[in-house]
């Protein structure tokens, strides 16, 4: 398992050696730390469980309490698993930081998207615009989504306006610009969906 949990601080820009320069997400990690492992034989499956995030114990319910406690680890903002071939590799209480990244490296990123609430089909999907002369009055309106007599209905998965956003997002393939080990940074080529301050998954690209 090659992953880290961090917070998405903005986007800047960076030169390289060969002076390009490169617009660049700065992610913030302190690391996470080992709650849980997981394994075939107990759980079904093989994983590892790990808490980000710094928590108030206030803000913790008794279960969560309880949870942290049995492993010995500070109460954490958040709880995620990561699938692993050999949990064993990993120690309760273990410290995962940036620095299991290199520079040059390839990784998929995951977030929740902006949201934006409810949107019409023209900013939801991109559709055009109605005509804005001779009469008409269907100027940024969905249009016709209906069936003649048959099926009578309005065909399920058709694009209509809806909530936009606030979606789980991953965005693969994305580079590994550099990494600050003495600041906790790892700052990654392009955009990563979510709002500053938003919790950023990263973990080592599936393709």
């Amino acid at each position: 398992m090659k992953a880290i949990i961090g917070k998405k601080l903005g986007m800047t820009q960076i030169f390289r050696e060969d002076g390009t320069l490169v617009p660049v997400t700065v992610v913030e990690s302190d690391g996470m730390v080992v709650v849980q492992k997981k394994t075939v034989e107990k759980d079904g499956y093989n994983a590892v469980q790990v808490g980000f995030g710094k928590a108030k114990e206030r803000n913790v319910n008794k279960p969560k309490k309880g949870h942290f406690a049995k492993s010995n680890v500070e109460v954490k903002r958040l709880l995620r698993e990561f699938r692993v071939e050999n949990p064993d590799e990993y120690e309760v209480g273990q410290l995962i930081t940036v620095e299991a990244f290199a520079e040059g490296e390839k990784v998929d990123a995951t977030g929740t998207s902006k949201g934006k609430g409810t949107a019409g089909v023209i900013k939801r999907h991109g559709h055009s615009r109605g005509p804005e002369t001779h009469g008409s009055k269907s100027h940024r309106v969905t249009g016709s989504l209906g069936s003649s007599a048959y099926p009578a209905r309005v065909i399920k998965g058709m694009k209509a306006a809806g909530r936009m956003g606030n979606e789980k997002v991953t965005v693969q393939n994305l580079e590994v610009i550099r990494v600050d080990t003495a600041k906790n940074l790892i700052l990654i080529k392009g955009a990563i969906p979510g709002p500053k301050k938003g919790y950023i998954t990263i973990k080592e690209t599936v393709k």
